[in-house]
């Protein structure tokens, strides 16, 4: 990694959010297995913290495996999960140096001991830095998250904390994952497809959507640059007039 550098003071979103895809196609088109494609994109993961360093975006969201994967071939299953293990071991000293925070959301019990081990080791041992949020989101699902969230203040209701009919989205967002970081402003999905594959469905709600027809493994600081150029470039009106958001009203 490179070390960060000095951002420039253009608008730039406070949380991105990426859905990774597109390993399996970069690796099929050079004729090689599903692994080579995901060994590559962890190179595309490092070139995505590097420049939300050197930008100071303070916040990055990485979508890294779905609930919905467990379904994918068990071997791709399996070297998903031993990527997982070296990258852990390789890259959190260096992240940690640089003020790198990991925290990864999701289900995560259901992974096996060692694995979620290092998991927690990562999370307790960078815990306390602030010069970049990454949250990695693994057996994720958005309306997983929305659900988690729903049955933890039904215990608070039914412990008597908070009055059933007081129930709103401003009583439910506290219990969601990444309850305390910023909304989502810019939500990425490289590979040329266009869904959201239930990823962070509460908080992409007023979020910038790009969706980019790099592969993940070639979503290089020029492809990052197109997002943030494209998202500079909207207006970002949350339910106001064009008028309104001009005047500051």
């Amino acid at each position: 990694m490179t070390p960060p550098k000095t951002a420039g003071t253009e608008r730039l979103p406070r949380h991105v959010a990426i859905v990774m895809d597109g390993n399996g196609r970069w690796a099929r088109k050079r004729l090689r297995p599903r692994s080579f494609g995901h060994h590559a994109g962890q190179k595309a993961v490092r070139g995505a913290i590097e420049f939300c360093l050197r930008r100071d975006i303070p916040a990055l969201t990485l979508f890294a495996f779905s609930s919905e994967n467990w379904q994918r071939p068990p071997d791709e299953v399996s070297a998903l999960m031993e990527l997982f293990l070296k990258a852990l071991d390789r890259e959190v000293d260096e992240l940690h140096g640089y003020g790198v925070r990991i925290r990864f959301v999701g289900e995560l019990s259901a992974f096996a001991p060692a694995l979620a081990q290092r998991m927690q080791a990562a999370m307790d041992r960078t815990a306390a830095n602030t010069r970049l949020h990454l949250n990695i989101a693994v057996n994720y699902g958005g309306r997983w998250d929305i659900a988690q969230a729903a049955a933890r203040l039904a215990r608070a209701v039914q412990a008597g904390e908070i009055a059933a009919d007081a129930v709103d989205e401003h009583s439910l967002a506290p219990y969601l994952c990444l309850a305390d970081e910023p909304a989502v402003d810019l939500f990425i999905r490289t590979g040329g497809e266009q869904r959201v594959s239930n990823f962070l469905l509460w908080q992409i709600a007023y979020a910038e959507i790009h969706f980019s027809p790099v592969l993940w493994p070639d979503f290089d600081a020029a492809a990052f640059d197109q997002a943030l150029a494209d998202y500079a470039g909207r207006e970002r009106r949350f339910g106001k007039t064009s008028a309104q958001v001009a005047g500051g009203a």
